[in-house]
């Protein structure tokens, strides 16, 4: 199982950049399939952008700090 601290470890890497364009990423879930849910939040809530900025910003990055990662999705 991946341990919230360390995705909170890497979000906090990641968090910077995203709150630079006035929004922000929540840890909202852990699955015991190792996928990752997030939400987006502030302009990136709305942003048309969001998406890419969720699989090749915040997914890579998880992905390359913790392998065991499988995929990073939009919360629901």
């Amino acid at each position: 199982m991946i341990s919230r601290e360390k995705v909170e470890e890497v979000l906090g890497l990641i968090r910077p950049a995203i709150q630079a364009d006035g929004g922000d990423v929540e840890l909202v879930k852990i699955r015991e399939d190792n996928v990752i849910e997030v939400r987006l939040t502030g302009a990136c809530g709305t942003c048309p952008m969001a998406t890419y900025t969720l699989k090749a910003g915040v997914e890579r990055i998880l992905k390359e700090r913790i392998p065991e990662v499988k995929e990073v999705i939009q919360a629901k």
